[in-house]
């Protein structure tokens, strides 16, 4: 029943937000537009569900969990540090 995903400019998704829901929960997501770019997506809490990328139901039992939560931690450049002034003492 996912039709095609529809743009609402965020004036018209304010002014109609009730039909915004209703027609999210029946078709799928919907794009909101800011200034013609996207900027966010309503999907409906069934779908949202069922992404595989929500393991954990809330914050107390991913940092619970057993395994290394390792994959968005950003690495370091190195080279930054390099330049850094020393601290003054």
């Amino acid at each position: 029943m996912t039709e095609k995903l529809r743009e609402w400019p965020l004036a018209e998704a304010k002014a109609k937000f009730s039909e915004l829901i209703d027609i999210a929960e029946k078709h799928g997501p919907q794009m909101v537009t800011r200034r013609g770019k996207p900027a966010v997506v309503l999907v409906p809490a069934d779908q949202w569900g069922d992404k595989p990328s929500r393991k954990y139901r809330d914050i107390k039992e991913w940092l619970l969990a057993p395994e290394a939560r390792i994959e968005h931690l950003p690495v370091p450049d190195r080279k930054a540090y390099r330049w850094r002034k020393p601290p003054k003492f």
